[in-house]
């Protein structure tokens, strides 16, 4: 009898382990991530190590408590399955435990949250499956006893050979980028970690590297190869620099990161002043992140402002917003500081603790400048209280002191209305505008944009999403159009530089209504991505701009139009106009240069027409793209440009 109980509590261990590999199963079918493969048989593995401890740690408690121990067990983990399901569908990635340290801001978004849960029911149903089976059916079949010292010993060793013939596995694989291997020692990519190593490992991980401080290990050793053939700095030429010698700073510290980052950005070649230089200097300028602008936004007939800025300015057919992985804030951040995001963290947020000299009100501010920043949405979200401030502006949001209607979302034209004079009158001035109505969910229930304009898009032979869409960025075009009439009426929209962005493509439209929009399947590594960057002055002639460039280049752009001194070696993207090479990065690593485009999902380099790179390139653009995302989050840990820029 008694080792028929001890056989029924070690079939519960098989039941534990059964469920978590279902659990991961279904949650991979439900977020369309890499199926097959050595990611695959890593999750599972280091999956059936969780469900062998979580057995080991339920029976160790009283038999009394032992269904209600595995009950809380499964629940947890289909409460991570579930919530990293919803989270995904939302926004297109998976929350860490940074944010979710942080998640009451999430709530604010709780009308999208329900009509998302409601659209997933069915996968989480799915995952709760094994809960249900153990309360309705095995529950009864697992007549439990305690395990003896000698079971517990044969799991401890079945735990630990798992472990090691997992991490076996993974080494015995691909060690390249992006690789398990990679992923589990070397890199940080949430998006990437979940389809190679599975959920639970990269949560795992991620809660491991917050709390010790964890950095990327990264290859540099072809980043200072051919030195002697790199450019070389001719005298005679004007560089966008600062008095900076990085050399002495390198030779008077004993920090070896801070060392290695004097050494770095002293290396790193200085972008040249050109013909743009100062051309709108003294001018007024106007920034705005505009909440999930793209291309599919600009209509000759419905969005007449968005398409005369982007046809009759700076037309930039070659412009791309990456998205980064970790928070929608990221995209907002990379097009104002002009650094890449740090993983895991909330990289705007975290700017708030160091010194950013060269953003642009703070620049501008130093030249006497009236710089006020505005967001139509929750204040504090994303602690933009805190960033924006930094950043040098006098800030209002919902909540301290910018006042509209209480509606989801909010109107980007009321929002001009409530805030032009506060500035407009005071020239020189800087105004920054993050906005939000073209926010998701795309539809014309729980989204008043898309309601209020719902006539206007109502003879559109399209989709419904496709209209909502369209219906919510007719009213960010209302609201430029009422900038650019304050701007006519006081006679300076001439003396007006307007620069618009998107903080990301609209992850919230279906990918077959991305499709729609563009009249062929969109290509999801690089033509999801492309957008348009409005540079605009009023009554300018318009210029085409064929250069590849993307959000990281906003900042050291309009820094050269404006004439202001900076030193482009401490940005990571570079005047668009500037001489040199172009290079437009993805959070996955993937790249566009002068020379192609580089897929790193499929490991493919498309080189430009009549373009043939050397065996080395592939290399030497890792090295300089791995260098940009590493020395970005020492910027952060360190406090650099406070070091360096007096």
């Amino acid at each position: 009898m008694n080792s028929i109980k001890e056989g029924k509590s070690v079939f519960l261990g098989f039941y534990l382990v059964g469920a978590l590999i279902y659990m991961e199963i279904v949650f991979r079918l439900a977020t369309s991530t890499a199926f097959y493969g050595i990611g695959m048989l890593f999750s599972l593995g280091m999956v059936l190590i969780y469900g062998l401890l979580s057995y080991f740690i339920i029976t160790l408690f009283p038999r009394r408590l032992i269904v209600f121990m595995t009950t809380l067990v499964m629940s947890i983990f289909w409460l991570i399955y579930s919530s990293q399901l919803v989270y995904n569908k939302i926004f297109k990635t998976y929350y860490t435990i940074y944010s979710m340290t942080r998640g009451a801001m999430v709530f604010t978004f709780w009308r999208e949250i329900i009509l998302y849960i409601s659209g997933s029911i069915l996968w989480i149903i799915l995952i709760a499956l094994p809960i249900f089976g153990y309360l309705g059916y095995f529950i009864k079949k697992f007549n439990l006893k305690k395990l003896g010292w000698q079971k517990r010993l044969i799991l401890v060793l079945v735990i630990i050979l798992t472990y090691i013939g997992s991490i076996g596995l993974l080494n015995y694989g691909s060690k390249s980028f992006q690789s398990p291997f990679d992923l589990y020692y070397k890199s940080s990519d949430t998006i990437a970690s979940v389809e190679q190593l599975g959920l639970l490992t990269t949560m795992r991980l991620d809660i491991e590297r917050l709390v010790t401080g964890w950095s990327p290990v990264i290859d540099l050793s072809n980043l200072y190869e051919d030195e002697e053939e790199s450019e070389v700095i001719v005298p005679t030429v004007e560089y966008n620099k600062l008095d900076i010698d990085f050399e002495s700073l390198a030779s008077n510290t004993t920090d070896e990161t801070l060392k290695a980052m004097h050494q770095y950005f002293g290396s790193v070649t200085p972008t040249q002043k050109n013909e743009y230089t100062g051309i709108y200097e003294g001018y007024n300028v106007i920034v705005l992140t505009a909440e999930g602008f793209s291309p599919y936004a600009v209509n000759k007939d419905l969005t007449p402002t968005l398409y005369k800025m982007v046809h009759e300015g700076y037309n930039f057919e070659n412009f791309y917003t990456p998205v980064w992985g970790v928070s929608t804030s990221d995209g907002e951040y990379v097009a104002n500081v002009g650094l890449l995001p740090k993983a895991g963290v909330w990289s705007f947020s975290e700017s708030s603790k160091i010194d950013l000299p060269q953003v642009l009100g703070n620049q501008l501010k130093s030249l006497a400048y009236k710089t006020v920043a505005y967001h139509d949405h929750t204040y504090d979200y994303y602690n933009r209280d805190l960033s924006h401030p930094n950043m040098g502006y006098d800030y209002k949001g919902v909540g301290n002191g910018l006042i509209v209607k209480k509606m989801w979302p909010a109107s980007d034209l009321e929002m001009m209305q409530v805030t032009v004079d506060e500035y407009m009158d005071n020239q020189p001035f800087h105004a920054y505008y993050m906005t939000v109505s073209g926010h998701l969910r795309y539809t014309y229930i729980g989204n008043s944009m898309a309601n209020k304009n719902k006539a206007l898009v109502a003879d559109l032979n399209m989709s419904e999403e496709a209209k909502a869409y369209v219906a919510c960025q007719i009213e960010l075009d209302k609201a430029l159009e009422y900038l650019l009439q304050s701007l006519r009426d006081r006679g300076i929209a001439d003396k007006t530089l307007i620069a618009l962005s998107a903080d990301h493509y609209p992850y919230g439209l279906k990918v077959s209504t991305m499709s729609e929009f563009l009249g062929h399947p969109v290509e999801t590594n690089f033509e999801m991505y492309k957008n348009n960057f409005i540079l605009y002055v009023d009554g300018m002639t318009p210029v085409n701009v064929e250069k590849p460039a993307s959000s990281l280049d906003i900042i050291p752009t309009i820094s050269n139009m404006l004439g202001l001194e900076y030193d482009s070696r401490l940005f990571m993207g570079s005047d668009i106009f500037a001489p040199g090479d172009s290079l437009v990065i993805f959070n996955n690593r993937s790249f566009i240069s002068d020379k192609g485009f580089y897929n790193s999902k499929t490991k493919v380099f498309k080189p430009a027409p009549g373009v043939v790179v050397d065996d080395d390139y592939l290399k030497r653009m890792s090295a300089i793209i791995n260098a940009k995302f590493y020395y970005s989050e020492k910027i952060l840990e360190t406090d650099y440009f406070s070091k360096v820029i007096k």
